[in-house]
């Protein structure tokens, strides 16, 4: 038994290590929708390096920033569809774009397809210290007492950062007034700062402030507590039971991938994330790690998307 175990297992190998030199012939564009330095492009960076190793073949990160993710997406959109040009981004690209905006240069499911998944992260509900509201309930009520005098910052408008903001506001009930800022850097020095008392962040962005003490999260608005935010809760578990929003990142292609190509691509990635010190560098990120195949692309899109353009009926919400 061992020993047929051991010959399939070598050569499913084999047939893996075939379709990447079959398909892998020349240099990989990686197409990082934002600007260098954040944190799609740090994982952006992880990724490439994880499938150049297993491709035997160089994966160069290409940022092309601007228009909330929609210029890199357009780019990829367009290319060839050989697996040489991909597109890694979360779903600001995939349904938050798609579900603000009335006119895009690419649709998420005729322009792409997906090599696979790799995980998610909730967004973090910021309130700065001096707020006088410790948890949810608590900043409901004051938010109740002063309609339309508190804000919060986001890092941008159209983002998820946005969106998270504006859900909550629609399942609370109640009016805060939405501050867009160029970045998530800018809006966590004015909470800091105390300029806005509250805060729709990652918990990559979160982590570094929370030492200083000046930073307090009241929640999270994943379906479960974050990997590295154990001890904040969710929205659910603080009176708002079924409420989740998400970011998820993916790598996706230009539709139209050859067979080979596809196969290739989502085993280097499966690979990849399958690396304990790739899966631990991105917990560090604030990535809770779900290595998923490519058709689960489609998947999420097909159930997030008209749930996020629901919301931005309900709450009025343009960005175009």
């Amino acid at each position: 038994m061992r020993s047929l175990l051991s010959r399939a297992l070598a050569t499913a190998m084999l047939l893996s290590c075939s379709a990447a030199f079959a398909f892998a012939q020349r240099p990989i564009s990686l197409v990082v929708p934002f600007p260098a330095g954040g944190a799609t492009d740090v994982i952006g960076r992880l990724m490439a390096q994880g499938l150049a190793t297993r491709l035997k073949q160089s994966v160069v990160v290409d940022n092309r920033a601007g228009a909330g993710g929609t210029i890199g997406a357009a780019f990829v959109a367009r290319a060839a569809p050989d697996g040489y040009t991909l597109l890694i981004s979360s779903n600001t690209t995939f349904t938050v774009n798609p579900a603000l905006r009335t006119s895009l240069p690419y649709d998420p499911v005729r322009s792409f397809e997906g090599i696979g998944l790799i995980g998610s992260s909730p967004m973090v509900i910021l309130a700065h210290a001096g707020l006088p509201a410790r948890n949810v309930p608590e900043l409901v009520t004051l938010a109740r007492e002063k309609p339309g005098q508190l804000s919060y910052g986001s890092f941008g408008s159209g983002t998820v950062s946005h969106l998270a903001g504006e859900m909550f506001k629609l399942r609370a009930g109640i009016e805060l007034q939405h501050v867009p800022y160029k970045g998530s850097a800018p809006a966590m020095t004015e909470l800091i700062g105390g300029h806005i008392p509250l805060m729709v962040d990652t918990p990559i962005a979160t982590l570094p402030q929370l030492a200083g003490g000046k930073v307090r999260p009241l929640a999270v608005t994943g379906a479960r507590r974050a990997e590295s935010l154990p001890q904040v809760p969710t929205l659910a578990e603080s009176g708002y039971p079924g409420f989740e929003f998400v970011t998820w990142m993916a790598i996706v292609a230009p539709r139209g991938l050859p067979d080979t190509a596809r196969r290739a691509l989502g085993q280097a990635l499966a690979d990849t994330l399958a690396d304990p010190a790739v899966r631990a560098e991105l917990r560090r990120s604030g990535i809770d790690v779900q290595s998923e195949p490519g058709s689960a692309y489609e998947t999420r899109v097909a159930r997030e998307l008209p749930l996020l353009r629901a919301s931005v009926h309900k709450a009025g919400l343009q960005v175009d």
